[in-house]
């Protein structure tokens, strides 16, 4: 699917009114290509607290290119500010004094990423000014334009070495989509990540399972699990096994037919993974439908089904996996919740309920579960599929603008960041919950 407006603003016309009718005109994304390095360009970094000095190693390690100096006429893709240091709101002036004098040096699509540490972990004026942060980096998200991205990341004391993977993904293409987020590392005490021989194949050796495979973000998923060496387990509904095959042949992968919701569903897919592939690494969520209709005229079997298949279908797979150990030590359980679940939506409040409900069992399980394994999830927002063209027409520009980026998403923004949560490196990202949506005006 092709965004029409961002092509004809790439006209000659389409420039002429946009320059006089100020209209959106929104900045074609950099996004990764296998084989590329993860940054054409060099990151400055800066800040003075307990990760700045190892900033420049992390770095290295990753193949970026980084600087500590402003050099007359460079220009930068990314900035990396640490933050940490700021214990005072005086101390918050240094954030103006950082970046106000590098913001016209970025290039397009360019990375801003703010270290903090959370505030929870702090007392006093220090919680203060690291809450702070928070408004600071939405704030700037909304101001950078040009495709670029801010984050705002909290590092808990002796998780400074578990930021490699983070790193990758925000200054990257990777994170094209992902605006104005707040990642949390080490907040429920997990182990530091795994060593990862080659940043290129992070998943090689490690098996995937990606159920709503066949098809829109559930298919790029799977192809971008197995781009980072993944053995992919596609699964979908009997009604889509041609198309699941198709995608599973072309990708090296396996797959599995049944309906979710069947009484015996999560023994049969903990039974297959045993059976065929001696467990798995990676649990990925990703099936789900939207029978959308307000409420008052909304029936309980449709409402009920939605529920099923987006959130009941989910806790009962997983708690099946866990329970007979199929999920590997230094295991990824990933859901795939919905913007609709953080701000709703007009005619949505079966399908936000339960997406709502995969946050909340991201937190029920984040702080439960043991051997290293970690349970995440993404809330996408406007993402050009099959299904979001059939939207009206109206409806669908609205969905598209309104958003730092002025612009959908594309279903690889989705799956990039679950490969980011996957990664063997991320095992002290556990209980977040980031927006794939180019940081949508409505909800935080």
């Amino acid at each position: 699917m092709s965004d029409k407006y961002q092509a004809f603003t790439d006209s000659p016309l389409g420039k002429l009114l946009v320059k006089n009718l100020g209209l959106p005109n929104p900045t074609k994304l950099d996004r990764y290509t296998a084989g590329d390095p993860l940054v054409q360009g060099t990151v400055l970094v800066g800040g003075k607290g307990r990760v700045g000095e190892s900033l420049p190693g992390l770095l290295d390690v990753l193949g970026i290119a980084s600087a500590t100096e402003k050099a007359d006429g460079e220009r930068y893709k990314g900035l990396v500010f640490d933050a940490t240091g700021l214990e005072t709101v005086e101390d918050l002036v240094e954030l103006q004094a950082f970046f106000t004098p590098l913001l016209r040096s970025l290039s397009s699509c360019a990375r801003v990423v703010v270290l903090g540490t959370p505030p929870a972990s702090l007392e006093g004026s220090a919680r203060i000014a690291q809450r702070a942060l928070e408004g600071f980096t939405r704030s700037l998200g909304k101001e950078i334009g040009k495709g670029g991205t801010v984050q705002l990341v909290y590092v808990a004391e002796g998780y400074e070495d578990s930021l490699l993977s983070t790193l990758g993904f925000l200054l990257s293409p990777k994170s094209a989509y992902v605006s104005g987020q707040v990642v949390r590392i080490g907040a429920h005490g997990e182990k530091h990540g795994a060593d990862v021989a080659d940043w290129t194949k992070p998943l090689a050796g490690k098996v995937a399972f990606v159920t709503g495979a066949s098809r829109g973000i559930g298919e790029e998923i799977a192809r971008v699990l197995h781009r980072d060496g993944a053995t992919v387990v596609g699964l979908d509904v009997p009604q889509a096994a041609s198309d699941l095959q198709k995608v599973m042949k072309e990708i090296d992968g396996d797959w599995l037919t049944l309906d979710i919701t069947a009484k015996d569903a999560p023994q049969r897919i903990a039974q297959h993974l045993k059976d065929k592939h001696g467990g798995v690494d990676v649990v990925v969520h990703n099936a789900g439908v939207t029978l959308d209709k307000k409420l008052a005229n909304q029936n309980p079997d449709r409402f009920g089904k939605v529920l099923q298949i987006n959130l009941e279908a989910p806790e009962r797979i997983t708690a099946e996996l866990l329970a007979q150990k199929v999920v590997n030590a230094n295991g990824r359980i990933i859901g795939v919740a919905s913007i609709a679940g953080i701000a709703g939506n007009l005619g949505q409040t079966s399908y936000a309920a339960s997406k709502a409900g995969v946050i909340g069992f991201v937190d029920s399980l984040a702080e439960e579960l043991e051997d290293g394994i970690t349970i995440n999830a993404v809330a996408p927002g406007f993402i050009i599929t099959a299904m979001t063209a059939a939207v009206p027409f109206a409806t669908r520009e609205v969905g598209q603008r309104l958003n730092a980026m002025s612009q959908g998403g594309l279903p690889v923004d989705v799956a990039e960041t679950i490969a980011w949560y996957a990664s063997p490196a991320s095992s002290a990202v556990n209980g977040n919950v980031v927006r794939v949506c180019g940081q949508m005006m409505l909800g935080a």
